[in-house]
């Protein structure tokens, strides 16, 4: 008889036998078995809140399947991801092998290394039901607030939205900060900046006018000077002046390495450098955990559990990672004393930091055996991991006081005495204002007189609030309590899929309608959208997690608070439905001439005309590429399959059946005129491979 192991992915599964070997069969259970139907709100909110579980539509020959083996096993481990959603995932296992919530069989994996599971195999434990219940308080709360708002708001707004504990948050927010956008008005001010050398020196140094002669501060980026007559005015009083460096002051600086990545600095980390959205991100770092196939190592996890808000390291890792530093840098790159990451009060500290799970393996020596994906996350998380351990960057300062007719003018710059951790990971930030551009400075001494290369006033204007990215949302979130690491890549993808916000670029635009729906419930269900009251219900709900809270107590008092002012706001509305802004297209209706408009049904946009109920005229919503069909001339339109995923077709369908994957661009071939399209790899080519066959790469964006 063999031990039965059920892990969470197939990955997963296939790794872990690899290192357990004969006398355990390793099985997957796909996530979750068993869940609340989505057909009906199935939790029984008069007798407790109770949960109607049942096994997920599509799984019954599966967990028909997996009680044999179970029946027919030794012993059987539950070893699903070591996180609340895991352990929920194995009490609901438990539950439906009739295994014994007493039993030792949960075991945890860290990380997918031979080491890391024979260490998880033989600490196993009880099931964590405050764990679990902590899951349960989560999904049943979702179920209630999702399963009674959703409808209130399709029935005020349009058919088939949908609103939530955390995503109407974090709609919120991003609906606030274009309120501010819009709000804001800018405001002139101007700098006056010099350049200047320091004979015989010819280096040229930069410094800006920070006091008058009466000894007025003159900070950039405040009104101090309002106009260009202001500015002109003090040029004027410049003319001719010698310029003196009045002092020289010297000092020194530390800068320190930032901690290893969490679920959230990951995220937002791999957008600044690698423009990643945080599901492609997710995804390679999933692979990176659960094993891929090294060369000469076999298969192997890289990574530790890429789901985590703890700074924690282990000490072995830090050892690991010491030794690397010593043996490829030398002793000074360590620091006198270890540096230890205080995690912020609110994280779960259930695990370590996201770190390589074997920190002697470079990114160099995986590479050959890695995606691009996976190689470029696992350059990220390694580099930034050994830079944690490594010593501080020391900087020598300068700053040179400059004054010219009583005014005064600053230079600061530096030199780096030490680079320390620099030598392998600085942090991005997504402020170019706060980046470290200053420059080492020429040798000046007091009393010196500079020469005046250049003297100029510099308008600006202040500037709004930034928009919101992905990854700037996500620190909001994080950095206000809301929501988990888990959930940061569903709560975007869900404002973004309900068309609630829109991406410009990299940025989060709201739509007509994530306004309408934030307004809505801002009005008749303030709490669900505000942030202080939602990050503390995330608090509540972690303390189920140590047992201080009960969980069905803490359901009752979030649902009444929830249910009172809902009720409150249909009987307000009844018969009352907010219309939204009709999308006009130049798409002329053929039966009465108007303008026809863009209407959501319930099987997406179509095409209808703004005369209803006199003209029922409507069409099928087609978006117009700029190309044109290789095959008969018509216009190329951009179709849907029903999975959502787009193709290309002719508009005469079905006269004419052309149809292609690839990106109908608005170049055409120089050999015989017909529009080019671009394949994968970046590669423009004509259709019409027999008669021409022109092929160009697409130079890529600098």
């Amino acid at each position: 008889m063999s031990k039965l192991v059920i892990v969470e992915s197939p990955a997963k599964a296939k790794n872990i036998k690899g290192y357990l070997g004969k006398g355990y069969d390793v099985v997957a259970s796909m996530g979750h078995v068993r869940d609340l139907p989505a057909a009906r709100l199935s939790v029984d909110v008069e007798n407790n809140f109770e949960p109607k579980y049942a096994v997920i539509k599509g799984k019954e020959n599966f967990v028909k399947d997996l009680k044999k083996k179970a029946e027919a096993a030794e012993y059987v481990y539950l070893a699903t991801d070591p996180d609340r959603e895991g352990e929920a995932i194995s009490w609901h296992l438990a539950y439906l092998l009739g295994l014994d919530l007493k039993d030792k069989n949960r075991v945890t994996f860290n990380e997918i290394t031979k080491s890391g599971v024979q260490r998880g195999m033989a600490q196993p434990r009880e099931l964590d039901i405050d764990l679990v219940n902590a899951q349960q308080a989560r999904r049943i709360l979702d179920r209630l607030i999702g399963y009674k708002l959703s409808p209130f708001v399709s029935q005020k707004i349009r058919r088939g939205l949908s609103a939530g504990r955390v995503q109407s948050v974090a709609l919120r927010l991003v609906v606030d900060r274009e309120n501010e956008i819009r709000a804001f008005v800018p405001e002139e001010y101007w700098s006056i900046d010099a350049k200047f050398t320091n004979p015989p020196e010819r280096k040229t140094f930069g410094a800006v006018l920070v006091s008058d002669p009466e000894g007025n501060k003159l900070k950039l980026g405040e009104k101090n000077i309002q106009n260009k007559e202001q500015s002109d005015k003090i040029l004027s009083e410049l003319e001719g002046a010698e310029y003196v460096v009045k002092s020289v002051k010297k000092g020194t600086r530390k800068k320190n390495p930032t901690p290893p990545f969490i679920t959230s600095t990951l995220q937002q980390e791999a957008s600044r450098r690698l423009s990643f959205q945080a599901r492609r991100t997710m995804k390679a770092a999933q692979e990176l955990y659960e094993g891929v196939d090294v060369q000469g190592m076999g298969t192997v996890g890289l990574i530790t559990y890429m789901r985590t808000d703890s700074l924690r390291i282990s000490e072995e890792a830090r050892s690991a990672g010491n030794q690397y530093i010593l043996d490829t840098y030398g002793e000074k790159y360590l620091p006198a004393k270890p540096r230890y990451f205080k995690t912020r009060g609110n994280a779960q500290d259930g695990h370590e930091a996201i770190r390589p799970s074997m920190p002697t393996v470079t990114p160099d020596r995986v590479k050959g055996s890695l995606t691009s994906d996976q190689y470029k996350i696992y350059k990220l998380i390694w580099e930034r991991f050994i830079a944690s351990l490594m010593e501080s960057c020391h900087q020598e300062t300068m700053k040179i006081e400059i004054e010219a007719n009583g005014y005064i003018f600053n230079a600061t710059g530096y030199t780096v005495k030490f680079d320390g951790f620099t030598a392998l990971y600085e942090e991005k930030t997504d402020d170019a204002s706060k980046a470290d551009a200053e420059a080492p400075l020429p040798k000046v001494a007091t009393g010196d007189v500079l020469r005046l290369k250049s003297i100029l006033g510099n308008q600006h204007f202040t500037q709004p609030p930034a928009r919101y990215t992905e990854a700037s949302l996500t620190k909001a979130l994080e950095e206000n309590g809301v929501g988990r690491p888990s959930t940061y890549v569903t709560i975007t993808s869900t404002i973004l899929s309900k068309e609630y916000v829109v991406r410009e670029g990299k940025q989060f635009v709201p739509t007509e309608l994530g306004e309408a729906v934030t307004n809505l419930l801002k009005d008749k269900l303030p709490n669900i959208v505000n942030v202080k009251y939602t990050s503390k219900m995330e608090d509540d709900l972690d303390k189920i997690d140590s047992g201080e809270k009960d969980y069905i107590d803490m359901i009752r008092l979030y649902y009444d608070d929830f249910e009172e002012p809902l009720e409150k706001a249909k009987k307000e509305m009844q018969g009352v439905k907010i219309k939204l802004k009709e999308e006009e297209t130049d798409v002329v209706c053929d039966k009465c001439g108007r303008n026809m408009v863009v209407k959501v049904g319930r099987f997406g946009k179509f095409l209808a005309c703004p005369g209803y109920p006199e003209c029922k005229n409507t069409k099928p919503l087609v978006f117009k590429t700029s190309a044109k069909c290789p095959e008969c001339g018509g216009d190329v339109i951009e179709k849907k399959t029903k999975r959502g995923t787009s193709f290309y077709g002719c508009s005469n369908y079905p006269n004419c059946n052309f149809m292609t994957w690839d990106l109908p661009s608005d170049e055409v071939c120089p050999k015989c005129g017909k529009s080019l399209f671009r394949k994968k790899g970046n590669v423009l080519y004509c259709p019409d491979t027999e008669g021409c066959g022109f092929t160009k790469p697409v130079p890529r964006k600098k």
